[in-house]
């Protein structure tokens, strides 16, 4: 990578973001990723990695177990040199929980009233229940004639809180369903423990990747309180994730992301550009990462866990292998604030490109926070 940003940065003018997109997400030949920094081990830092204190104060040791989290003090989380208010920590999760998470992500956050890109293309019958509508086919036998991808598979994102409005860019107060109480208290507990007392969870947008999906550039800009942290959470496989600058003309840096890592952009590196260009295999730990969440740990007094069927399980575990779940999680409002008064709520329309890196054109549905085939 130090080669290749060397060799755009001297480039007067360029989309140096572009570039640095480009070259990892080409598949011939593959980017070479040395120079990635890995906060999981340390590796390819360069001095950048600097520790981060949290309040420990914050949260009790209960109240982090409640939502499948360790000791603040067991945490291991992390600054970056030159990014004033990047925050990543490196899977603070209980062995286990993570699988809870991620069953809510494919069963229940996916189901109405919520909104997903399906919506788009189907009457909301179809939509009601993707998970149901998709299971039988996830379990049956892997077979040498091509099935058409269930509901779930074709899963790109759903909307939480708050809805997204596409078109316009805008949150609203007429398009709005209740925030999921469970990922609330999680986004409360992580949010506390790196210092923004009082966050309020009022939209997620919950990304779902395959093995060729990427993340287009963007900044989180939409929401009308930025003084409030943008929380990112990511499940299953890995990615690459590029961090910028203020403008596209600012050279990245390019980081892993875990399955269970968890990043918090605040202050000055809450309207940077980012994207994440390359989805890849999760390290042999995802397995433990995602092993069976125990009934004590579920059953504990206050715990918004619960435990987590075999079949259910199935379903995730053969869904994960080669998948990788992203929330991000925001405060739309700050104290105070309303929304403007909108003309239309109603239309919710997703603008269409065409993904130049497919073999015949193809209708790809951008927003803020990702890239989705439809």
């Amino acid at each position: 990578m130090a080669k290749m940003a060397a060799s755009v940065v001297t480039e007067s003018g360029e989309d140096v973001f572009r570039k640095m997109f480009k070259f990892y997400k080409r598949r011939e030949p593959p980017p070479d990723l040395r120079e990635v920094i890995d906060f999981s081990s340390g590796a390819a830092s360069g001095g950048k990695i600097v520790p981060f204190k949290l309040d420990q104060a914050a949260v009790s040791d209960q109240e982090a177990a409640c939502v499948g989290l360790r000791p603040i003090r067991d945490w291991r989380a992390f600054g970056l040199q030159g990014y004033p208010g990047f925050i990543f920590i490196s899977n603070p999760f209980l062995r286990g929980s993570q699988a809870f998470w991620v069953r809510q992500c494919l069963k229940t956050y996916s189901q109405k009233p919520n909104v997903c890109n399906l919506d788009m293309h189907m009457s909301p019958n179809d939509t009601q229940d993707i998970w149901a509508r998709s299971v039988q086919a996830i379990r049956s036998p892997i077979s040498f004639k091509r099935q058409p991808k269930t509901l779930l598979e074709r899963l790109r994102w759903v909307t939480l809180g708050y809805h997204y409005n596409w078109d316009t860019k805008t949150y609203s107060a007429n398009s709005y369903t209740p925030f999921p109480a469970d990922l609330h208290m999680l986004s409360v507990r992580i949010t506390a423990a790196c210092g923004f007392p009082g966050f309020t969870s009022e939209a997620a947008i919950l990304n779902y990747y395959r093995s060729d999906s990427s993340l287009g550039i963007h900044v989180d800009e939409s929401e009308l309180d930025h003084s409030r942290p943008l929380l990112s959470l990511s499940f299953g496989q890995s990615a690459i994730f590029l961090l910028g600058g203020p403008q596209r003309q600012d050279p990245p840096t390019a980081m892993f992301m875990h399955s269970g890592d968890v990043m918090l952009m605040s202050g000055p590196s809450r309207l940077l550009y980012h994207a994440v260009p390359r989805i890849l295999p999760a390290p042999p730990q995802l397995a433990t990462c995602l092993e069976e969440l125990s009934c004590a740990l579920a059953l504990q007094m206050g715990s918004v866990l619960e435990p987590v069927s075999e079949e259910d399980w199935d379903v995730c575990s053969r869904y994960i292998q080669s998948s990788r779940v992203n929330m991000t999680v925001r405060q739309v409002l700050g104290p105070g604030q309303i929304f403007p008064l909108q003309t239309d709520d109603k239309h919710r329309m997703v603008g269409c490109h065409d993904d130049a890196n497919s073999g015949k054109r193809k209708r790809t549905c951008s927003d803020p926070v990702g890239t989705v085939d439809t």
